[in-house]
């Protein structure tokens, strides 16, 4: 049995679609309030519970043997990205769990101390790699699915808003090949005990996207580039209002300010391991928007 956090959103909705195509067993933890029916449609067991109770979390990992964590933090990353995953990890140790994949974000490790999604899930990492566990843990750069909703407002008005540095790298994953790599994980041993940085096979700068999507639905882009500093002042306002959401844009604004991709080396060593070629940005925007 397969326990999948995060299990209605883009990640975790692949990952179960992908563990019940193998007929594995899968519990789908959501929310009373998420949209679940094609994950109970495909078979997979839903449990409905919140993150933030421990006594949840304690009841969905009884009977589990491989643990995914994919959920987000939704504004709140001290107790979703770190409490509830700290208390998956116990659970897991407990419970004698045999594999813990656990979904990061490239660039952890650099020490953004604006970023608390960053700070949150480089402690998880570590108290995971000490857990005695067998784990993997991977860290995507941007994920192709997130600029689906971009790329229909582009559809529509031919609009790309870009703030900060046209040039900064990345390397967007397609989230499918994502979902192989965290499904392949468990069963792979090269794949075991070790921390995996994720990316699509293409270095991009910023303004190669609205280019993409101009190629995709045939229009010239026009690019809205506002300097990152307005991240910042809005950052100061709305901190006056909600010292919360101010917290949540330092993340935000540290995606913006710093490069995010993957080396090529290291994208050839991915695709050794689980032996796949990776999908472009483009390709992957192409198949969802039936262009």
């Amino acid at each position: 049995m397969f326990l999948v956090t995060g299990a209605t959103g883009g990640i975790g909705r692949r990952v179960v679609r992908l563990l019940r195509q193998q007929e594995q067993s899968v519990r789908a933890f959501v929310r009373l309030t998420s949209r679940y029916s094609e994950l109970e449609h495909r078979g997979a067991e839903i449990f409905i519970g919140d993150l933030r109770q421990a006594k949840d979390i304690e009841k969905a990992t009884q009977g589990v043997k491989y643990i995914i964590s994919t959920h987000g933090s939704e504004g709140d990353a001290l107790s979703l990205d770190y409490r509830a995953n700290i208390e998956l990890i116990d659970q897991a140790k407990a419970n004698q769990v045999q594999h813990f994949v656990f979904v990061s974000v490239l660039g952890v490790d650099r020490g953004y101390e604006d970023a608390p999604v960053f700070k949150a899930k480089r402690a998880v990492e570590q108290y995971l790699v000490d857990s005695g566990l067998n784990y993997t843990i991977l860290r995507p750069s941007g994920l192709a699915s997130n600029l689906l909703p971009l790329a229909e407002q582009f559809r529509e008005t031919g609009l790309y808003l870009l703030i900060g540095d046209r040039k900064n790298r990345s390397s967007v994953v397609s989230t499918d090949d994502l979902a192989k790599m965290i499904v392949d994980s468990v069963k792979l041993t090269e794949a075991h005990n070790q921390i995996l940085p994720v990316g699509g096979p293409e270095i991009l700068q910023r303004e190669d996207i609205p280019q993409i999507f101009g190629r995709i639905f045939n229009k010239e882009p026009i690019v809205i580039n506002p300097p990152v500093f307005l991240v910042d002042g809005l950052r100061h306002i709305i901190g006056l209002f909600s010292p919360q959401a101010q917290t949540a844009l330092g993340t935000y604004q540290t995606l913006l300010s710093n490069e995010f991709f993957c080396k090529k080396d290291e994208i050839a060593n991915l695709e050794r391991i689980f032996n796949f070629q990776l999908e472009t940005l483009e390709n992957f925007l192409r198949r969802y928007l039936a262009v």
